[in-house]
């Protein structure tokens, strides 16, 4: 059955066009079905749009409501007449046709009941004409102006891109209409320049009269040079740079116009070319990646993967992550990542410094001169021949002891000595000491080495140690945001960015702005459109719009890109000026449904619409992904074990592939016998495990079937007063009183055991069996490290370090390997697709059987 999904109600963020009110983010279950809502119907009929690439637009569908004058309290006559000959006739049937079919047309698309009502109709014109008078003043077709709006409201603002008088006589003209920042899905989470405006495809007719004044609109770039900007803004009403469009939150460069205004009342200074310098080489030349908040590296692994199936050879060069294991992993599988294990704010201020040092040592130019400073290694040499000393007093050491710097191993900006002096540190080898004398020193002690340092920052420049603005292609991260987490009960509603837990969302703002990459994806959890009315949600597309980036954010379910989980998720692509943004790949798989979105937001959910029959594949299940892993006993310790039997599915032929296979690779690789990694259970103590072994190994099983629990009519749970309590071999009860009152006796979850024909819904990152269905189907243990992984999609060859529970963190704090998979081939396509918001995704994606033909030919 094809998955559909619901249309968001597109009225309440129209209405912010007439009636200053705040959104609301009512929650509601995810649909099966699109089925999209109809706007109310606007008192001026709407025109089927001239330009015949926006019919299958779903926002040139959904009239701009408008009051009539009739409306407008206070409102004096007005006047309002056309000027000059209308168009002729033949003309005029060829530029507008729908305007001259004899008799009132029904718009495309308009639905259509029983009794008729309901229906949009498309008004005839008797003549069209170029030019209008509206209380003397003087419009002409393509002109920009403002159109009345509601008592105390801002006015409107529109082009004009028709005039025309009906067949009762009555002038009209149809508006295309500019939206500001607080009336697009941003709001007033975030504030954007009072002057931009951004265009839109909606499209509406309106009573001539309500045209108030002729306005100036400038149109520029969206990489427009500052200098240009500034003068051009000054001398006008308004500029614009991007399209507005609904659906999918989308803000894109303008496209190219057709035809120059009809006066000087508009101007185009310039457009964004897509075919510029600043594009993306798809040739096989690297392509950068930054993952913020890494993690054990989930998202940037299946941007990579994906990437590579569509010929762009995307590499992670730089990951950051405060958790040392979560590092430890992402390096081992990914050695050739500069991996730091920092936070991202002091990594942004290490960029910072790294450029200055840069600049120091004439390695890139810099007209600020805030990036100009002075360092202690500047001072005048002590000898004459200005030899480097390159001594240290040593920072601890013995005072009658001088040591000398052989060299500079590592830079970070911090505390790693761990004495609260947070300043610019490198990590030094002594000469005549080995590695585990190696320290952190700050730069102020190092003022005698400036031959060391400069060596130093000189190699690391060009190894690309560091990011530097304008050198990174693509940054990806899902910043936590933990002041939002339903598990968080004293959230601030009010005002969610001053939460503390919520600020590395800024961070991840910070790091794009300063870096400036080429693209953007940004992860996080639904709750980000959920919590205090998607504020943060909003809020993070008004910064990226804000650093002049094209955006669009949607909502996808793993389960739909072939996984046996749901676990819905935000992504929000950003894309420069001189690239295309990239789109949503639509579901490969059916997926059972979970959770609530807000139906605002539900437009967002990337799906096929109601009415397509797409040839899904079917739904994986917790038996297709882990049917084939040997079994192992609650106390497994070993890290490495023989598979012991061949794939059942293609899902387990698939995860098996090993990683030259998945990546291709042009070296020779020895076979070697291929091992099962990270197949071991959290050990449960001998309480739970003692239960555990009492659930009975069937489909539903949970704590509700141990002796003496019952469910009553109302579904909570009680003890039978009437059959002993039993008790475990420590004198605990075997029912605990924690699984009796979990969600006030309703809940089923606490060691509750899976079934192979069932789906989970969110792998997390805890293992204990208390309050989460986790309990493997016929084993008396969890789910296991690897069991996890492979519900996540990580690939089988993926290690883990740290200890047990770390690990358990690491697989339910990622991004699921295939979402993320699917999102790396949309880049790499994204000058291949069709122009809209989604994509199809290659049939049987991501088609195991090519990927192990290319492998072997590889290998030949």
């Amino acid at each position: 059955m094809p998955r559909k999904r619901a249309a968001a109600s597109v009225e309440k963020l129209e209405s912010r066009m007439e009636e200053n009110i705040d959104f609301v983010a009512d929650e509601g279950k995810v649909s099966t079905t699109r089925k999209p809502k109809r706007a109310k119907k606007a008192e001026a009929e709407k025109v089927v749009p001239v330009n015949e690439k926006e019919e299958n637009s779903t926002v040139e569908n959904i009239p701009l409501l408008k009051k009539s004058m009739s409306q407008m309290d206070g409102d004096s006559e007005s006047h309002a007449r056309f000027i000059g000959a209308p168009v002729p006739a033949q003309e005029a049937k060829l530029r507008w046709p729908e305007r001259y079919q004899g008799q009132k047309k029904k718009v495309a698309g308009s639905k259509t009941s029983s009794n008729g009502d309901d229906c949009e109709e498309t008004i005839q014109a008797r003549h069209h004409f170029l030019k209008a008078e509206v209380d003397e003043r003087v419009y002409v077709l393509h002109d920009d102006a403002h159109v009345k709006a509601g008592e105390g409201q801002d006015h409107f603002i529109c082009k004009i891109i028709e005039l025309f008088e009906s067949i009762d006589g009555t002038p009209y003209f149809t508006a295309q209409w500019y939206y500001r920042g607080q009336d697009t899905v941003i709001s007033d989470a975030y504030s954007l320049d009072k002057k931009r405006v951004f265009f839109s495809e909606i499209q509406d007719v309106n009573p001539l009269e309500c045209l108030v004044e002729k306005i100036k609109i400038v149109r520029l770039s969206l990489n427009e040079e500052s200098h240009i900007k500034e003068a051009a803004v000054q001398e006008c009403n308004y500029y614009c740079n991007m399209l507005y469009l609904l659906p999918y939150s989308t803000y894109e460069k303008l496209p190219q116009e057709n035809s120059g205004s009809g006066s000087e009342a508009s101007s185009t200074i310039s457009t964004d070319d897509e075919n510029g310098d600043g594009q993306v080489d798809c040739g096989k030349s690297n392509v950068t990646l930054l993952d913020l908040y890494s993690g054990c590296g989930g998202m940037s692994t299946g941007l990579c993967l994906g990437a590579n199936m569509s010929n762009l050879n995307l590499v992670t060069k730089w990951a950051i992550d405060v958790n040392p294991y979560a590092c430890e992993s992402l390096k081992l599988n990914h050695p050739e990542t500069e991996v730091r294990n920092e936070s991202v704010e002091d990594f942004l201020t290490l960029l910072k410094e790294w450029e200055k040092l840069c600049i120091r040592f004439s390695l890139i130019v810099s007209n600020v001169p805030e990036k100009v400073k002075p360092y202690p290694f500047d001072m005048e040499e002590s000898d004459e021949d200005g030899e480097d000393e390159c001594s240290n007093d040593g920072g601890g050491k013995s005072d009658e002891e001088i040591f000398e710097v052989e060299k500079i191993l590592a830079v970070c900006y911090g505390d790693p000595k761990k004495k609260k002096e947070p300043g610019l540190y490198f990590k030094v080898h002594w000469k005549g000491y080995g590695e585990d004398e190696d320290s952190w020193e700050p730069i102020e002690g190092l003022g005698n080495c400036r031959e060391r340092i400069e060596k130093f920052v000189r190699n690391g420049f060009e190894s690309k140690i560091l990011p530097l603005p304008g050198h990174v292609d693509m940054i990806c991260g899902g910043p936590p945001c933990q002041g939002v987490s339903g598990f968080n009960r004293f959230r601030n509603k009010d005002d969610p960015l001053a939460d503390e837990k919520n600020k590395q969302l800024d961070v991840f703002m910070n790091v794009v702005g300063y870096l400036k990459p080429k693209f953007v994806l940004m992860e996080n959890v639904v709750d980000l459109v959920k919590f205090s009315h998607g504020f943060l949600g909003r809020y993070a597309l008004g910064r990226l719009i804000d650093n002049n980036y094209q955006v669009r954010m949607g909502m996808m379910a793993a389960g739909a890109y072939g996984l046996p989980q749901f676990r819905m998720r935000v992504f929000v692509w950003g894309a420069c000026a001189t690239e295309k943004l990239p789109q949503y790949p639509l579901p490969t798989h059916d997926v059972v449904m979970r959770g609530v979105i807000p139906t605002e937001f539900e437009m967002n959910t990337v799906a096929y619409d109601e009415g397509c029959t797409p040839q899904l594949e079917r739904k994986l299940l917790l038996e297709d992904a882990i049917s084939d892993l040997p079994s192992v006993e609650n106390n497994e310790h070993r890290d490495e074990i023989p598979y012991g039997e061949d794939p059942k599915t293609e899902f387990q032929r698939f995860i098996r592939l090993r990683k030259h296979e998945l990546f291709g690779s042009l070296h020779e690789i020895e076979p070697s016998e291929m091992l099962l990694y990270d197949h071991r259970p959290l050990e449960l103590n001998s309480d739970d495990y003692q239960r555990v072994c009492r659930i009975p190994k069937k489909k539903g099983a949970n704590f509700r079937d141990l002796p003496g629990v019952c469910l009553g009519s109302d579904k909570k749970v009680f003890f039978d007063p009437e059959i002993e309590r039993v008790y475990l071999d420590s004198g605990k009860p075997l029912v605990p009183s924690y699984a009796m009152s979990f969600v006030r006796g309703t809940s089923s979850k606490p060691f509750a055991r899976l079934w192979w024909d069932e789906t989970v819904p969110t792998v997390v990152t805890r293992a204990e069996p208390h309050n989460q269905k986790i309990v493997h189907p016929e084993q008396d243990r969890v789910l296991t490290i690897r069991e996890n992984a492979r519900l996540q999609g990580f690939p089988d060859y993926y290690k883990l370090c740290g200890p047990i529970k770390e690990r358990y963190i690491q697989v339910g704090n990622a991004v699921a390997v295939p979402v993320a998979r699917a999102l790396g081939y949309a880049l790499g396509q994204r000058f291949v697709s069709d122009k809209g918001p989604l994509f199809t995704l290659p049939p049987k994606f991501p088609n195991i059987d090519r990927i192990i033909q290319a492998s072997s030919e590889d290998d030949a």
